[in-house]
């Protein structure tokens, strides 16, 4: 499903976090969003699934279209916020997993309670997620057991539960080693190999380099310059080169 925002803006205390954001990612798109720290790419990305609410413009995502304020104001703004995230799965930095339960558990959380699927073809799904992402011995592991690389999968995972047609990355290889990280490139190559939409937010240049085909480079919550990943070999902007070259 295609991504689309308009004249998207957000503040916080008086202090400008997004300007004017707009752009189009068709469906099956890897889209990646580099800057600096503080350019606003992760508050982009959070915006995209509702987390953080625009103060203003609008936004498709997923079948599902909101104008800023005005749709806020409505009784059905929560209910459609709910629906939005059942197809826009997101990943983030901090993994995020519960770690009162075991990763198979993790995985079946949201599935039997959201969902309300069936029990024993979720468990199904699940290990299946857990042998392609080479985690099937780890299915009755805690959390807190696991390396930081098998906890980055184990949260893809638990994302690919719900059957998301887009994907949310939030700094996925932070902390990770290069041998992790070429790991977790691989993973969302083969993700967009299937058709499923992916935005991903990172720093790092080689591994934006390695998954994208669309790029969005943002400085001070203004986009800079955006286009299709042979940008990477031909910037069109100074600053983007000098991003590239820093």
């Amino acid at each position: 499903m295609s991504i689309e925002l308009k004249g998207v803006s957000k503040s916080w205390l008086k202090q400008t976090i997004l300007s004017e954001i707009s752009f189009r990612c068709e469906a099956g798109e890897t889209l990646v969003l580099l800057g600096p720290s503080g350019a606003g790419k992760s508050s982009l990305l959070r915006l995209m699934n509702l987390l953080d609410v625009p103060d203003s413009g609008a936004l498709t995502i997923a079948d599902q279209s909101f104008q800023f304020p005005c749709d806020t104001q409505s009784r059905e703004f929560e209910r459609r916020t709910r629906a939005l995230r059942t197809q826009v799965g997101m990943v983030f930095q901090q993994y995020h997993l519960w770690p009162h339960l075991s990763v198979l558990q993790n995985l079946l959380e949201a599935p039997l309670k959201v969902l309300g699927q069936n029990r024993t073809e979720a468990s199904d799904k699940a290990l299946y997620l857990l042998t392609q992402l080479k985690l099937a011995d780890k299915a009755h592991a805690w959390p807190a057991s696991l390396s930081g690389g098998q906890q980055q999968r184990v949260a893809i995972a638990r994302a690919l539960m719900m059957d998301p047609s887009v994907l949310l990355f939030d700094e996925p290889t932070a902390a990770l080693d290069p041998e992790i990280t070429k790991e977790v490139a691989d993973i969302i190559c083969k993700l967009a190999a299937t058709g499923i939409t992916q935005v991903v937010v990172t720093h790092e240049v080689e591994f934006a380099r390695r998954i994208a085909s669309q790029l969005i480079y943002l400085e001070r919550g203004q986009i800079v310059e955006q286009g299709p990943a042979s940008h990477f070999a031909q910037p069109q902007t100074q600053r983007f080169a000098d991003y590239l070259n820093h």
